[in-house]
């Protein structure tokens, strides 16, 4: 028997797929109504079986998948956090398996509310669902009120949009962040002492939750230990540093730092700079190439992070659920469990 007579035919595709010869010539010729099921079950059996045609089957499976559009605003790209953060957003886009998805991933250099505003209103102009991380603001929430009453719907990232949860939240609960951060600098720090705390700005909820948090741990548990009050570095890392360097300074006798927010490689810059590289505790955010490097030489010592395959795949299937939701306005809250690094286990 020759080659050509072994190579598996339609009726061997049907078979292994379990339907029938004419649902395979429609996949076949794109032509009458399959449904997905069907048709990646006949994809999947195409290939197991060596079908001769499988291409013109994958052809038309991926022109059969609904198409979506989802629109990312995140901030500053400079910031190495907010690139991961769109590299694995079109990673578990193009993963998805039961929609083609096209993002548009754009960058806010300006972070003022108008700015914010008018950029999540334009993204809704061409995308079905919007993902924003802002902080909050009258001008944030009426664009979000604008959106929703379109019929866009719109997921708050990393930080709230909303206490009552009509806003769709993907991120780690905060308040436990902000705990968990205390209680190791109360096992850590070699004595109680003073600690500072960076925040980058108030109105981004999840880092109110995290001073919030961290407080309120002191206050229940460890009250030898003095908090001082919070600087501000507006998601800056240069201010950060400049923060970080003038506690040291006016505290020299500083325990530990905390850095609710943005500006963790400023802090870090500081420690270093100054001295303080594996005396001074320091709790961040973010598992990344430079708070690695920090965890190694002492600049940090504790890191809580966000599990960023998971927070990608997520976010995309909540808004995909969202997007083709025939009902509007379900909830598509996903709180994340965050993950502990230490120089011991990176």
């Amino acid at each position: 028997m020759n080659e050509r007579a072994k190579r598996p035919t339609i009726r061997d595709v049907a078979s292994a797929a379990g339907v029938s010869v004419a649902t395979v010539n429609r996949v076949l010729g794109g032509s009458g109504t399959v449904s997905p099921g069907t048709l990646q079950r006949v994809q999947a059996a195409a290939a197991t079986i060596g079908f001769y045609g499988f291409g013109a089957i994958q052809r038309r499976v991926a022109a059969a998948r609904p198409k979506l559009k989802l629109g990312f605003l995140l901030l500053q790209p400079h910031r190495v956090y907010y690139r991961e953060i769109a590299s694995a957003m079109r990673a578990a886009a193009a993963a998805h398996p039961d929609c083609e998805v096209e993002t548009r991933i754009e960058f806010l250099e300006d972070l003022s509310p108008q700015s914010v505003a008018l950029r999540m209103l334009e993204l809704g102009e061409t995308c079905a669902a919007v993902a924003v991380v802002a902080a909050m603001h009258p001008l944030v929430i009426r664009a979000v009120e604008t959106l929703q009453e379109r019929q866009i719907p719109v997921f708050a990232l990393i930080s709230p949009l909303s206490a009552a949860g009509q806003v769709p939240y993907v991120g780690l609960d905060n308040w436990k962040v902000g705990r968990t951060a205390a209680w190791a600098t109360e096992h850590f720090c070699r004595t109680p002492g003073k600690l500072g705390i960076l925040v980058g700005n108030h109105r981004y909820q999840c880092q109110e939750q995290n001073e919030s948090g961290f407080r309120s741990y002191f206050r229940e548990h460890a009250p030898g230990f003095t908090l001082l009050e919070p600087l501000s570095t507006f998601e800056e890392s240069s201010v950060a540093e400049e923060m970080t360097e003038k506690l040291l300074r006016e505290h020299p006798d500083l325990a530990g730092l905390f850095v609710s927010g943005g500006g963790i490689t400023g802090a870090m810059r500081a420690v270093r700079s100054m001295g303080h590289a594996g005396r001074l505790f320091v709790v961040g955010h973010q598992l990344m190439d430079v708070t690695r490097q920090g965890l190694l030489d002492g600049a940090t010592s504790f890191i809580m992070s966000m599990p960023m395959s998971r927070f990608a795949t997520e976010t995309i299937a909540g808004m995909i659920r969202a997007a083709r939701a025939s009902t509007p306005g379900a909830a598509y809250n996903t709180v994340l469990p965050f993950e502990i690094y230490t120089r011991e286990n990176i």
